[in-house]
């Protein structure tokens, strides 16, 4: 419930894709806006990907301060804006835009904030080999940030050709960096026996599926990382089956609740109140 009165100064930011389903951006954001005393207030708009130039049009008419953007219009909305960060650019797709008296800019923080997942951990990925499950929109912002971070991927997908695609254009930006594979028992048992850092950037595991996983437990191992890029739930049958033998786990939740925050930063120029996030998203999938 708002606890505040709105007025003609208060910043608006957002969200838009289609469907929106159970999202926990503006729980996670409208808190944060709450707990440091920004007048800003953050309210999601459902936008078909026929209305999605009008929808930008809007945030201009409107003066929205800032979106962040989902599926299916990740992709799209770049012909829409003014400018691209570089990360952006590079990866081709955005899920943050900045207004700036009219002038939008794309960012993607979905590749910084699962960067920042692992970071908090202690864990860095810079010279690591690191396994990527998927050719997703999740894979793209995640093996992009890794590649720029100086890590080797393996990288899976059960379409080859999905994943060849993706690897060559990571490859345009980071010359021999990403290696493509698909997807099976044999390809991924070679590539686990010499990986550091395994991601699950695929939906197996997310709820109602709680059962699945991309990955026997056979073929995990102690001295591994596994990081999930599913938040719900908070602890995936991988990182269950993960936690057992040992190996270092990095729920999705993080990379949630960091991407969030990112964007948080860049509409208000403040810092995020990280932990408080992190905590009403929790608290929102457990109760």
């Amino acid at each position: 419930m708002l606890n505040r009165v709105l007025s003609g100064k208060t910043k608006i930011c957002g969200l838009i894709g289609d469907p929106l389903g159970q999202t926990m951006s503006p729980l996670m954001h409208n808190t944060a806006f709450e707990k440091i005393g920004a007048d800003y207030l953050y309210v999601p708009f459902t936008v078909k990907k026929g209305d999605l130039g009008k929808a930008i049009d809007g945030m201009r008419a409107l003066n929205l301060r800032g979106l962040n953007v989902t599926m299916p219009h990740k992709v799209a909305v770049i012909q829409f804006l003014d400018e691209l960060d570089d990360l952006a650019d590079k990866i081709g797709a955005v899920n943050t835009i900045v207004n700036n008296d009219g002038v939008l800019k794309g960012y993607n923080t979905d590749g910084g904030g699962f960067l920042q997942s692992l970071l908090e951990r202690g864990i860095e990925p810079k010279g690591k080999s690191i396994v990527i499950l998927g050719a997703g929109g999740a894979s793209r912002a995640v093996s992009f940030i890794l590649a720029d971070r100086g890590a080797s991927l393996v990288m899976l997908n059960r379409t080859l050709s999905k994943v060849e695609e993706l690897a060559d254009r990571l490859s345009k930006a980071f010359p021999g960096r990403a290696e493509a594979l698909q997807l099976n028992e044999k390809n991924l048992a070679t590539a686990l026996g010499k990986a550091d850092i395994l991601v699950n950037a695929t939906s197996l595991g997310m709820a109602p599926n709680v059962d699945e996983t991309p990955v026997s437990s056979s073929l995990l191992k102690p001295d591994l990382v596994v990081a999930d890029a599913v938040y719900n739930p908070i602890k995936t049958r991988l990182l269950r089956e993960a936690e057992e033998v040992g190996a270092k786990i990095v729920s999705g939740v993080n990379m949630v609740v960091w991407q969030g925050a990112l964007a948080f930063e860049k509409w208000t120029g403040l810092k995020a109140p990280v932990e408080m996030m992190r905590e009403v998203v929790i608290a929102r999938l457990t109760s």
